[in-house]
């Protein structure tokens, strides 16, 4: 069952303090300061998903903001996720300023103060929660509140998709699936934070032996695509590139070197065949992926000692 809050039947006189009034108490305590002299129409429309509440906010522009002496009165601690429909907000937590627009979704803590501004009419959905139901360290909460996430990577586009379907059906959800529902969406939101982070979990060392292990084999796969990208790669695993290069520094060399070193071995192969068809060194270069025959010759004699060419002869007298 919804509870709907609205400024509709006041008189704009009467609506600043009712929706001041409002935003306390569906989420934590906080100042709200509406811009407009005559303030428009306000509506919380609000629904619990198991441990979750969700919100649905329309109204016109405003500035809020959370307190050190309001944390102190109220102690509440609770995580606040706004998916942000129309309008733009601004957000500041943790010294951190961000601007989140359409499709984008960003985090508050109320146990540290934060500002929000939305200088036009706006309309969002936020998903609030008890902070122990997160899961999630201190610091790595810290590194991603006032932080807009949306399509720029894989988990977080992930989740936007997922936040928006849980708004737009939060009334159907069934009692008995709720709780399940609300800690799905948790478990989802920690993986980003800890994901963004740059936490690999060391208690999870075959997880992450088996990651490394099929993103090599990707990328074996694709050696002879000069396109070929981290970003490309990442993107196929649905992890950030942050994790990405987390993954290879458990080997001692980066992403990069890596796939270069894989394409140097095959072509040394290729360039060590000894029978008159032989391809020539442009030829190799090409099909293991390097685009530039001057960059592959420069990387070949760092790699070996001698350019391509001198390897190749060295292996044609060899066989003589």
């Amino acid at each position: 069952m919804s509870v709907v809050l609205s400024t509709a039947p006041l008189s704009a006189s009467d609506r600043a303090d009712f929706w001041q009034d409002a935003v306390s108490r569906t989420f934590v305590p906080i100042d709200v300061d509406l811009h407009e002299n005559e303030p428009a129409t306000a509506t919380i429309v609000s629904r619990r998903v198991g441990f979750m509440q969700v919100s649905t906010v329309t109204a016109g522009p405003q500035t809020a903001a959370r307190t050190s002496r309001m944390i102190a009165r109220d102690g509440k601690e609770a995580v606040t996720l706004t998916l942000m429909h129309r309008g733009t907000a601004e957000r500041s937590q943790d010294g951190r300023d961000a601007v989140v627009n359409p499709g984008q979704f960003s985090m508050s803590d109320s146990r540290r103060p934060f500002g929000k501004s939305l200088r036009q009419a706006f309309s969002l959905t936020a998903f609030h929660f008890p902070r122990s139901a997160l899961g999630v360290s201190d610091p790595e909460l810290r590194a991603v509140t006032a932080t807009p996430f949306g399509q720029d990577e894989p988990l977080s586009a992930l989740l936007a998709g997922h936040l928006k379907r849980l708004g737009g059906s939060a009334e159907s959800v069934a009692p008995a699936q709720a709780d399940r529902l609300a800690a799905v969406t948790c478990e989802l939101l920690a993986c980003l934070i800890q994901e963004r982070h740059g936490r690999l979990a060391p208690q999870e060392p075959a997880a992450i032996e088996a990651m490394l292990l099929r993103v090599k084999e990707y990328i074996v796969r694709r050696l002879a695509d000069p396109d070929l990208s981290l970003v490309e790669i990442a993107s196929a695993h649905q992890v950030s590139l942050r994790y990405l290069h987390k993954l290879f520094e458990t080997e001692g060399v980066t992403a990069a070197r890596w796939i270069q070193q894989q394409r140097l071995e095959r072509c040394r192969k290729e360039l060590a065949r000894t029978m008159s068809s032989a391809p020539t060194v442009a030829v190799v270069a090409h099909s293991w992926g390097f685009a530039c025959a001057s960059h592959f010759s420069r990387v070949f004699r760092l790699a070996y000692g001698l350019s391509p060419r001198e390897y190749q002869a060295a292996a044609r007298r060899g066989s003589r």
